[in-house]
């Protein structure tokens, strides 16, 4: 299972990996990638509901990173069943040669918002409809609650790393799942702002094991240079 790193890393740390050991017995490392863009122009907070596609760039996102990670040791790689997800994982599975395993612990957080539309002026933090759902920002109480994600993701990263042990895989994912299981495996905090979240489109999150052991966790973009600007949250 994951463990807490034996030194917490703070929250404004440069990206890349922070390594907490120099032998490795067994290396196997675990990439969570977050999917690429979504074609949405009307803003809508679409959460797990179907129908929302990767956009023109949100495709090339997802062929740049198979590119940059297509030479890895990778021998498996799962995926959200949501089409953003699994058409993210459809350029990496054709350069691998390898099939994608759909697992439904990978999907969206679940959030009672989904369907609203995101902007600006009265926007969902200042619709008086949705005040009700706002009462409890550290569960949180307008979706599914941080520990049920971070089980579910320690669930299926834990199964994915046993089926890949020594070498390396892929689980294709969601922001706030993402960053949800790299909080509990940093020993932060659940609760956050969710701005503040490092975790774009397109990015990886890369867990690497030596043996059962949490050794480092890194992060990267490798489609960077594509992403406009912020997206929606709850993607």
């Amino acid at each position: 299972m994951i463990h807490p790193l034996a030194q917490r890393a703070p929250a404004t740390r440069p990206a890349g990996a922070t390594r907490l050991c120099h032998t490795m017995a067994e290396t196997t490392v675990v990439h969570l990638l977050r999917h690429g863009e979504v074609h949405n122009p009307a803003g809508i907070l679409y959460g797990r509901l179907p129908g929302y596609h990767l956009s023109e760039t949100g495709q090339l996102m997802a062929e740049t990173v198979a590119k940059a990670v297509g030479g890895r040791d990778i021998v498996a790689l799962y995926s959200s069943p949501l089409e953003r997800a699994l058409e993210t994982a459809a350029p990496l599975s054709d350069k691998l040669g390898i099939e994608v395993v759909r697992d439904a612990r990978l999907i969206e957080a679940g959030n009672l918002l989904e369907g609203s539309t995101v902007g600006q002026g009265y926007g969902l933090l200042r619709n008086p409809r949705n005040y009700r759902y706002f009462w409890n920002p550290l569960r949180p109480s307008w979706g599914e609650p941080y520990p049920v994600i971070v089980r579910r993701m320690r669930s299926v990263i834990d199964e994915a790393r046993q089926a890949a042990r020594g070498h390396e895989t892929v689980l294709v994912s969601h922001q706030l799942p993402i960053w949800a299981i790299r909080c509990a495996a940093e020993g932060r905090r659940l609760w956050h702002d969710p701005r503040r979240r490092q975790c774009s489109l397109a990015s990886i999150t890369t867990l690497t094991f030596d043996g059962d052991r949490l050794v480092s966790i890194g992060y990267s973009e490798p489609a960077g240079s594509l992403r406009a600007g912020p997206s929606i949250p709850g993607a």
